[in-house]
């Protein structure tokens, strides 16, 4: 699964591809199934994630005889990563709500100020959708929050594994990634 920046794309993916997709779709599941509420047009989409996710499963996961402990430790992993990537949202989220409160200001205000919809806006806040690195500097000028809160920093899967290749390809000694600043 391609890194997901919006989640109309999830329409565009055929199959999860590993553990990290597989955590990345239940997460976004989860989060679209309490967002449903307030937007009924994301149906479509958490019941596209629930059928990737139980194909996943099926392939992957039914045959217990047959998992093996590399396999374990790869959702190990994959559920690290996206419980450190929630933290960072989950920072960036309060952050943003904090000044957001110090200035009167509500969600829908900001969503004013970035040209977006109250509820898309939502899907920023939340970590539905990403908000872009425009977005994110305006953020920054208006309110005064540093980007290092704003900005995630860590790669993600296909990105760092990418690099982890380009690296090896380069054989740099001296041009190296610790494996904290792959995640």
């Amino acid at each position: 699964m391609k890194d997901i920046f919006c989640i109309q794309e999830v329409n565009n993916i055929k199959t999860l591809e590993n553990e990290y997709d597989l955590e990345k779709a239940s997460l976004l599941e989860r989060k679209l199934r309490l967002m449903i509420k307030e937007n009924p047009d994301l149906k479509p989409i958490r019941n596209k994630l629930r059928k990737l996710i139980a194909e996943y499963e099926e392939r992957e996961w039914s045959e217990v005889d047959k998992i093996s402990d590399s396999k374990i430790n790869e959702s190990d992993k994959a559920e690290q990563i996206v419980n450190f990537e929630q933290k960072f949202i989950q920072n960036r989220k309060e952050a943003i709500r904090k000044k957001l409160k110090e200035h009167d200001m509500t969600q829908q205000d900001l969503g004013i100020i970035l040209s977006h919809p109250k509820s898309y806006m939502s899907e920023l806040i939340n970590g539905v959708s990403q908000f872009t690195l425009k977005d994110l500097v305006i953020i920054h000028r208006i309110l005064g929050i540093s980007l290092s809160i704003l900005i995630p920093t860590f790669l993600q899967s296909d990105t760092r594994n990418k690099v982890r290749e380009s690296l090896l390809k380069l054989n740099k000694p001296k041009l190296r990634l610790s494996t904290k600043q792959l995640i």
